[in-house]
């Protein structure tokens, strides 16, 4: 089991600072993500892991041992661009065998261990096919089989499935996490989709101007967001303003002007301070039973297969976005009507305003 460690890494492109004083550690056999919108920095630390960039300041280090000055193919990673860059004149397996080809490794031991990883991957019998002939979701498999080959100690993935369509990117997602129990690998992975993240990471690290936000498991980020970006890049959600009147026993009270909200209070909170309280629109019921009520008038309701998006407009013009279950749509708000909703104090965090 081989540990990731960034202590103080950064990034600077000439005066442009790509990645600013990044420190990280993954476990082994950990899936660890990425996530942060383009231009964040997220790649150029999956490039700086890889030793295709080297680090203006800070180190990095693999399984204790400093990375400093060793190029890609002296480290014990393999990375899985988004391009997946197969060669299409040659065949599946000989792409797969690729790197040991390269290493000096035999033609016969090539082919078996080719076999093996078609295998694994749920491809056997597929590797005289050139890679035209494959679907998306296959060439994928055949690109993460031709990282495995090498045996990496940590596969770094930089947005693999992003050329997928959506029905497609949510099989290859549970294939990778299945593949990744399977190999006890650790593996490092770059996305810019929030729920990709959420539904694959053991933890997520959290980036946004070339800086590390937030680290936590996928509940943490999203029960517990530490900052306003991750309160509001980590799903959706509604940020009602107001000032905090009242901090007791961790919770905070939000006076909007029109009403008295409570959640619980997040860090650099002060009385009397400006601040957002984010409540997600799973939150929010139609009944207004809860503790904490706010009211909007309906402008619409978006029907999303399993659940619907009531788009509201609250008194003072603030959007309100409210998650109704498909089977409760019968009761719902009807549009153009104003409508009450509440939720529970521990489904609220307080944040100051950004």
């Amino acid at each position: 089991m081989h540990s990731v460690e960034l202590d103080r890494v950064g990034m600077a492109f000439g005066a442009t600072r790509a990645v600013d004083n990044v420190s990280l550690t993954v476990a082994g056999g950990e899936f660890f993500s990425i996530l942060g919108p383009s231009g964040c920095g997220k790649t150029t630390v999956l490039r700086m892991i890889a030793g295709f960039l080297e680090p203006t300041s800070g180190t990095i280090a693999i399984a204790g041992r400093a990375m400093k000055g060793l190029g890609p193919n002296q480290r014990p990673t393999a990375m899985i661009f988004q391009s997946l860059a197969l060669f299409p004149l040659m065949p599946v397996w000989e792409n797969i065998a690729f790197g040991l080809e390269a290493r000096g490794v035999a033609r016969a031991k090539r082919r078996a261990r080719a076999e093996e990883l078609l295998e694994l991957i749920a491809l056997k019998g597929y590797g005289d096919r050139l890679p035209g002939e494959l679907s998306g979701g296959q060439r994928q498999r055949v690109a993460i089989a031709r990282a495995l080959a090498i045996e990496p100690q940590v596969l770094l993935l930089d947005e693999p499935l992003s050329a997928l369509d959506l029905k497609l990117r949510q099989h290859m997602r549970a294939e990778l996490r299945a593949l990744q129990k399977r190999t006890g690998i650790t593996f490092i992975y770059i996305t810019h989709d929030q729920s990709e993240a959420l539904a694959m990471s053991d933890r997520i690290a959290v980036m946004n101007g070339g800086a590390v936000e937030q680290v936590g498991t996928p509940h943490d980020l999203y029960d517990n967001p530490a900052t306003p970006f991750i309160a509001t890049f980590v799903g959706e959600n509604n940020a009602i303003a107001g000032r905090v009147s009242a901090i007791a026993d961790g919770i905070a009270t939000v006076d909007t002007g029109a009403e008295a909200l409570r959640g619980r209070a997040g860090p650099g909170l002060a009385v009397g301070s400006a601040a957002r309280l984010y409540v997600r629109p799973e939150a929010l019921a139609a009944d207004g039973a809860a503790e904490n009520g706010v009211s909007a008038r309906i402008d619409r309701i978006d029907f999303e297969g399993a659940f619907a998006l009531a788009y509201g407009t609250r008194p003072n013009g603030a959007p309100l976005i409210a998650s109704i279950a498909s089977t409760a749509l019968a009761s719902a708000p009807a549009v153009g009507v104003a409508a009450a909703f509440s939720f529970r104090t521990g489904h609220a965090t307080v944040l100051p305003d950004a």
